[in-house]
């Protein structure tokens, strides 16, 4: 099994003794009840990392680590970006966990006009602190080092905007009347960024399309199933994983 994965807070420590300490530190000693000579990996979460070696612990929320000398991983590329319209409930952080497990890069969450969950206020900062809480727990979880940025909620403007400087722009749109290509057989780049837009339950209204379309977006479908859109993302980031080899 690969060494669990921990958050330092500032820079990661470059082969010296570390206390990791805090909720990370409990989680450590009293919840996966590490021991001395156990390996494990610190992580700022923005690409830097090392690999330590548990020394022991000190009450219950303080492990000593040996760590080693401190490593950097590249961002890949194409480097993909998600704009998830809003879903209802909890379906949010399961797209948010799923797509961060799989490989995203970036989510931006999206008020879509048809989205019935609106941000607004505190709710809105609590909803989108949940996201960010919710991206760095699965990227611990998928082992990850370099853990997806989650954006501020964008307007349709500002998504167009983010589709205008991609070198792919892509909205999933399942209408049998739309005319769309299939992102399985579309030609994608080899660097530079990929911006998918996923819509609400009730899909991409035709205005927001029309304001895509001007943008440079095209019009994709994943297969005949429709997926629902917590789920959409995350089978979109599978397949475009494997299809530019970032998965090879």
């Amino acid at each position: 099994m690969t060494a669990p994965v921990f958050v330092v807070e500032g820079p990661v420590p470059d082969a010296r003794t570390y206390v990791l300490d805090g909720p990370e530190g409990r989680h450590a000693v009293s919840v996966k009840r590490l021991r001395a000579g156990e390996p494990v990996v610190l992580t700022d979460g923005l690409g830097a990392w090392c690999e330590g070696v548990v020394a022991g612990s000190e009450g219950k929320d303080r492990l000593l680590v040996e760590a080693g000398p401190v490593r950097t991983e590249p961002e890949e590329r194409p480097r993909i970006t998600v704009v998830q319209a809003l879903p209802k409930g909890d379906r949010g952080e399961l797209a948010v966990e799923t797509m961060t497990e799989t490989g995203v890069d970036a989510i931006v969450p999206w008020a879509a006009s048809r989205c019935i969950t609106q941000w607004r206020g505190e709710r809105g900062l609590k909803a989108l602190g949940k996201w960010r809480a919710t991206a760095r727990e699965a990227g611990k979880q998928s082992r990850r080092v370099r853990f997806p940025e989650v954006a501020e909620a964008a307007s349709t403007k500002e998504v167009a905007a983010l589709l205008a400087g991609a070198d792919l722009a892509v909205v999933l749109h399942e209408d049998r009347e739309h005319p769309s290509a299939a992102l399985a057989t579309v030609d994608l780049p080899a660097a530079g960024e990929i911006v998918l837009v996923v819509g609400p339950e009730g899909g991409v209204s035709p205005e927001e399309l029309a304001v895509f379309d001007e943008a440079g977006a095209r019009t994709c479908r994943l297969g005949r199933s429709v997926l629902r859109t917590s789920t959409a993302g995350t089978a979109a980031v599978a397949l475009l994983l494997g299809r530019t080899g970032r998965w090879s």
